[in-house]
């Protein structure tokens, strides 16, 4: 097994070229990854609030206030008050971003398809286990962290 250090520089690269290669696809859409994203989650879960939406990008409110409100100028979204809870903005797609979420997803899995599409099925079943198992992990480790770092091997990093 590789040591901790060569396991996440491999993790980085690929993220690095897997990233490359979205930047490319999303420009041909005038959007940017973080855009995307927000499309995305915005169109399953209309009405998403803008807390709710920084927590699934994993983006700080004041970052996503700004995307969303450029989104807005765009005519990708638009934010409405709750019914109930007027402190509360809802995020809404417009017709012409529904439209550019729909393109430019289905573009994105084309694309995936096209990426992933040289492994061997049932080597792939086992990297996405793999996979799967590692991101719990480093989820889990992730939450104390935002908390603050515990005490102990980690307390030098304040």
């Amino acid at each position: 097994m590789a040591n901790p250090t060569q396991f996440y520089e491999l993790i980085k690269e690929l993220f690095l070229i897997l990233d490359d290669g979205d930047r490319q696809l999303f420009n041909r859409f005038n959007l940017t990854a973080t855009r995307y994203y927000a499309l995305l989650h915005i169109n399953e879960e209309p009405g998403i609030s803008l807390s709710q939406l920084s927590n699934r990008l994993l983006c700080d409110k004041s970052n996503i206030t700004r995307i969303i409100k450029s989104m807005e100028a765009d005519g990708l979204v638009c934010r409405r008050r709750h019914k109930e809870d007027g402190r509360v903005l809802q995020l809404y797609l417009t017709d012409y971003g529904r439209n550019l979420s729909t393109r430019a997803a289905h573009a994105h899995l084309t694309y995936n398809q096209f990426r992933f599409n040289g492994g061997e099925a049932s080597g792939n079943a086992e990297l996405v286990e793999a996979l799967d198992s590692l991101k719990h992990q480093l989820s889990q480790i992730r939450e104390p962290l935002q908390s603050g770092l515990p005490h102990g091997e980690f307390s030098n990093f304040r």
